[in-house]
């Protein structure tokens, strides 16, 4: 079975949302899905740049972009249409899986005294931006709740983890590479 790559259905400005109804491409379910397809292709990147001493992060980076493109179609569905596709659920376990990753990476690491800025190896600092697409998911989550566009409440944990674990990582990829962390300087100086 193939699908094709255009329709031609949204050069009018309009999609469809699993279940059949359209809605604007500006619309917030768009803009969600759309955000965590961005955070995905970052994911994907910063999976690509890893190299095999990073086995287990590639390992664990791959099962986050499976997760996402679940994420993305949940998001994706039209919460007033009984949906008859089966979508793959997210599970506490999978936010836990992310605070051990965190806890692993917090063993090795030297405590954080002070902010640091993104940069200190080229990974970390795409570790930074896709920490930042993921909290930027997580904002438009959390207005689609308080919009009346229903959400998962363990999607936004799952996200509020996420950026954690990208957080973490940053720093222990620098770690792991022998760079350094790059401390904030208040007023530049």
């Amino acid at each position: 079975m193939s699908f094709k790559i255009y329709t031609k259905t949204g050069d009018k400005g309009s999609t469809a949302l699993i279940g059949g109804s359209r809605v604007p491409k500006s619309h917030i379910r768009i803009e969600a899905y759309g955000t965590i397809d961005e955070l995905n292709s970052w994911i994907g990147l910063i999976n690509d740049l890893c190299d095999d001493e990073l086995k287990s992060t590639k390992l664990l980076l791959f099962k986050i972009q499976n997760q996402l493109f679940d994420i993305g179609s949940h998001l994706a569905c039209d919460p007033n249409k009984k949906i008859k596709m089966p979508i793959p659920e997210l599970h506490d376990d999978e936010v836990t899986q992310l605070e051990l990753a965190i806890d692993d990476m917090d063993k090795v690491l030297p405590p954080l005294k002070n902010f640091i800025l993104p940069g200190g190896n080229i990974i970390a600092s795409h570790c930074h931006i896709a920490r930042c697409v993921c909290r930027r998911a997580e904002r438009i989550a959390v207005g689609m709740t308080l919009s009346d566009e229903p959400v998962e409440p363990i999607i936004i944990q799952y996200l509020n983890r996420l950026s954690d674990y990208l957080f973490a990582l940053s720093r222990f990829i620098v770690f792991q590479k022998k760079g350094n962390e790059i401390l904030w300087q208040p007023r530049g100086k």
